[in-house]
């Protein structure tokens, strides 16, 4: 059975045989593979309208759905050998269609990929700038600023709280190696930096009212320094 012959099944398998009605999947499958075009329409006309669900929960799209449904469809029925009775054949169908729909899905992401440097002779195709990865000059003043006056407030804040800034926010450890350094547990550690965090942060907002607004990082409170000027490095304090 070639392609146009499997979608004319399943345009005839919308009225069903009688005598093919009574009869089990299983003994469908093995008529079908006796070359028995019929018997795969009964099975079509049974499972079409569960194969269209399916692909219809996966693709989002009732039309897409119904044709990758008849794609796996002619699929199920071109290796119809390798049904091996171990599932039902509804599940087995089920799973042609759901790595049918898979399979669009996947090649449609591919499709959307953009290859920045790839080079075009295509008037009509815009070149796709991407913004600089770093600050513009002024932010640049504002972020340099910002790191100044942090590393003068961190020295005010006590050794206490100020070493497991150093050693978090800093040097970049994990809190396990953190709290190791400290010799105290990571609960206690992650309490200490919370801290030691709010403390910076009182520092900061009490003496520079200019850096107090919501689209400043350190209006987060527990807003490590690392996202206050990310391209920068914080010298030891």
């Amino acid at each position: 059975m070639d392609r146009k012959t499997t979608d004319r099944a399943v345009e005839e398998s919308m009225e069903p045989n009688v005598e093919l009605t009574k009869l089990t999947d299983a003994e469908l499958v093995a008529l079908a593979r006796n070359g028995r075009d019929d018997a795969f329409g009964e099975l079509v006309r049974r499972h079409r309208q569960r194969c269209i669900e399916v692909a219809s929960y996966i693709l989002k799209n009732r039309g897409d759905a119904e044709d990758e449904a008849q794609n796996a469809i002619f699929k199920a029925y071109t290796h119809l050998d390798q049904f091996q009775n171990e599932a039902e054949f509804a599940t087995w169908l089920a799973r042609i269609v759901t790595n049918q729909c898979l399979m669009v899905l996947r090649a449609r992401r591919r499709s959307r990929a953009i290859y920045l440097d790839e080079p075009t002779t295509d008037q009509h195709v815009r070149r796709l700038e991407l913004p600089a990865e770093g600050p513009d000059p002024e932010g640049e003043v504002a972020a340099r600023q910002v790191m100044n006056l942090l590393q003068v407030e961190m020295r005010r804040i006590p050794p206490l709280l100020r070493r497991v800034m150093e050693l978090r926010d800093l040097e970049q450890l994990p809190m396990l190696a953190v709290a190791d350094r400290l010799g105290i547990t990571v609960p206690a550690a992650k309490s200490r930096l919370l801290r030691a965090r709010l403390e910076l942060r009182s520092r900061i907002l009490k003496h520079h009212k200019w850096i107090n607004s919501t689209s400043n990082p350190l209006s987060d409170v527990a807003a490590p320094l690392e996202r206050v000027g990310r391209h920068y490095a914080l010298a030891a304090v």
